[in-house]
């Protein structure tokens, strides 16, 4: 299992103590994101090659379309 111990906030964090945001932890195995406002909850993990093609398709999904 891995450790992600290397979180790191966005740079989309906005202003004051930019608590809106997600961060991202990375290993050699995987991805993980979490909510910034709840480092403890369990993170959302990929494994490696498949963080990608998911920002990707949300990048590209319709607002409407979106959960």
């Amino acid at each position: 299992m891995d450790t992600f111990d290397n979180w790191r906030k966005s740079s989309y964090s906005g202003e004051g103590d930019g608590n809106n945001c997600v961060e991202i932890a990375t290993t050699p195995t995987h991805t993980a994101i979490r909510d910034s406002k709840s480092p403890a909850r369990t993170p959302l993990t990929f494994p490696a090659g498949a963080f990608a093609p998911f920002m990707e398709a949300l990048k590209s999904a319709h607002p409407n379309e979106l959960p």
